[in-house]
């Protein structure tokens, strides 16, 4: 393994920040974008590696490679079409610690023998799918490192949900990267939470105004839930301001019990709320707790997809109190969802102590149960990002 897989293999949610002029499908992206100055501005903004095109289709060249290689020492990735020995050792030479391999390119043979070339040389391949057929392919010709683009290289057109299921795919033991379609931090995640270990991002930064600031954008934590909606016009202005996941209650005996799961676009993500049990729902994730004698829920609970664990959600018992709560939220492993009268005035504190990866509130962000101020969901999310 080398440094670009090394990188990516982090714990958490890793980036590789793409330099790109232009774009077969959007035109022109950045046409005066420096290599080096974005290559230097996004390794200094958390990207695990830099992802430079080096094909004249989308106006770039391999000086441009050779530019970011001078500027930064974060593993770089050179992208293109690559198809013959030569191509490698160029971009080898050019500064590259990585390639990018297209399987739609390559039939077996082709891509097993670059794979190998590549490692002689002492690069790594992220090798591109984007069909189930080609996921399986890589997966047989036992690549390390498997991108799934959720940009279909023909028509051009996006399809994540497609994506999320080819992720969702691939077996442990890869390092696997979602590519294209995201330009928010719920679509990040959503592609974290169906395997990917890291995300390639390029046309959103570079038609940001400060592509390094969208990086850190994408990439920061905690994410926001506000919860217990039980209208649109709630979930509007919880979106407006930034939240990132919207909250559906399902639980029989709540005073914010929803009506159904609301509109959400796809630059976020919806949750449903059960308690017991967790029948199928038009939500992207479920929150599920126990059921318990004498309240509404058990304490703690779990956060689905598909039915498989994400995150543990760490709250207070029902209607109730624990001095040690930040503290057992803070000794949790893995991802942690907070919970328990969080609100505007002590959502920052608590993230400080904790870390989580996101943090949830319902009542303290209400006017009256099931209905929200929206002041007070903006303070909300402004503290818990502060």
């Amino acid at each position: 393994m080398g440094r670009f897989a090394e990188a990516l293999a982090r714990p958490g949610l890793q980036a590789i920040a793409e330099v790109k002029r232009r774009s077969p499908s959007a035109g022109d992206l950045r046409p005066g974008a420096d290599p080096a100055q974005l290559a230097l501005a996004f390794a200094r903004s958390g990207a695990a590696a830099i992802s430079v095109l080096v094909d004249d289709r989308f106006g770039g060249s391999l000086d441009d490679l050779r530019a970011a290689r001078a500027a930064t020492d974060a593993p770089l990735l050179g992208k293109g079409f690559f198809t013959g020995e030569d191509d490698l050792r160029a971009l080898h030479e050019a500064g590259a610690d990585a390639i990018l391999l297209l399987l739609r390119d390559l039939d077996d043979a082709r891509a097993a023998a670059l794979h190998s070339f590549a490692a002689d040389l002492g690069l790594d391949a992220l090798v591109e799918a984007h069909t189930a057929e080609e996921v399986d392919r890589a997966i047989a010709l036992g690549v390390s490192v498997v991108g799934v683009n959720a940009r279909d290289l023909s028509t051009f057109a996006i399809d994540r949900a497609r994506q999320l299921e080819l992720l969702a795919r691939i077996p442990e033991g890869r390092i696997v990267v979602a590519e294209s379609g995201v330009s928010t931090r719920a679509q990040g995640a959503s592609a974290e939470l169906a395997g990917a270990d890291a995300i390639l991002v390029g046309s959103a930064l570079m038609k940001a105004p400060e592509p390094a600031a969208k990086l850190r954008e994408l990439l920061s934590r905690p994410l926001v839930k506000v919860c217990g909606m039980t209208n649109q016009e709630d979930v509007d202005a919880a979106l407006e301001v930034g939240a990132d996941l919207v909250g559906f209650i399902f639980a029989e005996g709540s005073p914010r019990q929803a009506p159904a799961v609301l509109d959400v676009p796809d630059t976020a993500l919806s949750v449903a709320v059960f308690v017991g049990e967790a029948p199928e729902s038009e939500a992207d994730l479920v929150q599920l707790y126990t059921r318990q004698p004498g309240s509404v829920r058990g304490r703690d609970g779990v956060l689905l997809r598909d039915d498989e664990p994400v995150a543990d959600v760490v709250d207070l018992p029902w209607e109730g109190e624990d001095p040690d709560h930040l503290a057992r939220a803070r000794a949790r492993e893995g991802r942690v969802v907070l919970a328990g009268k969080l609100g505007p005035e002590n959502v920052a504190a608590a993230v400080v102590e904790v870390r989580p990866w996101a943090v949830d509130a319902v009542s303290r962000l209400e006017r009256a149960p099931g209905l929200k101020d929206h002041a007070r969901v903006r303070a909300f999310v402004e503290a818990a990002r502060a």
